[in-house]
């Protein structure tokens, strides 16, 4: 899809919401779904930062109880049960098990505790009731983990879900309810009368040429995340930095290290860091938490955060081989809210929501799950909200085909449509129809994955992508893969110029 910045000309927003990240797209969303006129700017690609960079899960955080934080906790996982009912396409319910160790610090008597706090405090949105197992037991379940000093272990269920596409499904359902969603598009500066922001000047990143423009609104909402220093200091160059910045890297390993995601504390500190079964066979091991002061731009994994995780890792999995050259590693920021010096993983993830004096709602902290509540309490401030709303997203709907006659009906493999379907939700048909006019677009891009050429298409067409690592990265999440010489991305990166 081509932007168009023509409809920009003499026009006054109600709300103008900077950053394409969960919290910013929610907030357009749910904006559009009032009957606001809306324009969404994102200085990169939707999802291209923090919220393409998680854990992938949507969890209640079973660690934040250490820190007492049970109210944030359990709206956590209220919000967890809306997301399994309403996208269940991209939410799914996941098992975790805590391997316990002999000199742990926290013994098997302590995450017993844990996860019956954590169904209690989900109640009836609980998923499944947690189970206890002895080491006999969990060495059953999975052979591969390290039985010396093992004492035991417990179970508890979370979800899974696709963070890219998840905050894309918010911007395609804000601009399905009107909204203007423009990515590559850098604020600049905030424009001001009387010392009101009345709108910001911004430029088209993918046409430095271009002359900068004015887009204009009665209210301006930054939901930035770590770029929220920058975004303070542009409003007020006096103003105070209110968000600290940690980073987590991942490693995605290229094959399955366990049937189940596992929690595990780690011996050299107080962390914890998982191990989880991810898409196309992968294993997702993560995360790190430490303090980050450079560019938000050029945050990265470094080598000392790689080793860490590959030592953890195999000091339970001793048998399994980690070499750093089949890994897939990547970085994100989470914007935590300003305290006073201390261990990065005890800073509350609390949200916080304030005005400036010129008037710009900023959006600091919290955590993904919570992105409805976060969205919600920012609009609150200007739009009179109904309580418990459902804000159904782009793909949301039942399916009432099956996967045989789907693929009989589109001539397509059996495969490809169940896949279509876990990522496109009840919009699946929206890429087949394409293959009616040109079925070419039925080709799968590679010999490796039930990706077809529609899907590219599609991404361009429909979903906004501007560039080949738009689709790779976050449209279909296929730089993490184990493609043997990434014949996918080279298909990918020669079909956008066919279709953009």
């Amino acid at each position: 899809m081509k932007r168009n910045f023509n409809f920009l000309k003499n026009k006054k927003f109600d709300v103008l919401v900077i950053g394409g990240g969960i919290n910013g797209a929610a907030i357009a969303n749910i904006a559009a779904a009032h009957g606001q006129s809306v324009c969404l700017v994102e200085k990169r690609d939707f999802a291209s930062g923090t919220s393409s960079k998680s854990s992938k899960l949507i969890h209640g955080g079973i660690r934040y109880l250490e820190n007492f934080e049970f109210k944030l906790v359990h709206e956590a996982l209220v919000e967890r049960a809306i997301h399994l009912t309403e996208v269940p396409y991209l939410v799914k319910p996941i098992s975790f098990l805590i391997p316990v160790y002999k000199g742990d610090r926290r013994p098997l008597w302590m995450m017993r505790l844990g996860v019956f706090l954590y169904d209690i405090l989900a109640g009836r949105h609980n998923i499944a009731r947690h189970q206890a197992f002895s080491a006999k037991q969990l060495l059953k379940l999975e052979p591969a983990l390290k039985p010396d000093g093992l004492t035991g272990g417990v179970m508890y269920f979370d979800a899974q879900m696709d963070d890219a596409r998840l905050c894309l499904e918010n911007v395609l359902a804000a601009k399905s309810r009107g909204a203007e969603t423009l990515n590559y598009v850098e604020t600049v500066s905030f424009l001001k009368e009387n010392g009101r922001v009345v709108g910001v000047t911004a430029r088209d990143v993918l046409n430095p040429d271009q002359k900068t423009f004015e887009v204009r609104a009665r209210k301006t909402i930054v939901a930035v995340g770590p770029w929220t220093n920058i975004l303070l200091k542009m409003d007020n160059p006096e103003a105070p930095e209110l968000v600290r910045t940690t980073k987590g890297i991942h490693i995605v390993y290229p094959k399955r290290i366990s049937s189940h995601a596992l929690l595990i504390p780690s011996a050299r500190d107080n962390r914890i860091f998982f191990v989880i079964p991810w898409e196309h066979d992968n294993t997702l091991i993560g995360t790190t938490d430490t303090d980050f002061r450079g560019n938000p731009d050029d945050v990265e994994a470094n080598a000392e955060d790689i080793q860490y995780l590959i030592e953890e890792t195999k000091r339970v999995f001793p048998s399994v081989l980690i070499d750093q050259n089949e890994i897939v590693t990547f970085a994100g920021l989470r914007p935590l809210v300003q305290s006073p010096a201390g261990s990065p993983s005890k800073i509350s993830r609390e949200h916080s929501i304030f005005a400036t004096a010129s008037g710009i709602i900023f959006v600091t902290g919290g955590k993904y799950t919570t992105y409805r509540i976060i969205a919600r309490e920012a609009l609150s401030r200007f739009i009179p909200l109904k309580k418990d709303e459902r804000y159904p997203l782009y793909g949301s709907g039942e399916i009432h085909e099956t996967v045989e006659q789907v693929a009989r009906e589109f001539g397509v493999e059996r495969v490809v449509t169940q896949l279509l379907m876990e990522k496109y939700g009840a919009r699946y048909r929206d890429i087949l129809k394409l293959t009616i006019e040109n079925p070419e677009l039925k080709e799968r891009i590679c010999p490796h994955m039930p990706v077809i050429k529609a899907q590219i298409a599609y991404a361009i067409q429909t979903e906004m992508a501007q560039c080949a690592e738009d689709i790779i990265m976050r449209r279909l999440s296929l730089g993490y893969n184990a493609c043997v010489m990434k014949e996918c991305q080279k298909a990918i990166q020669q079909a956008v110029s066919q279709f953009l």
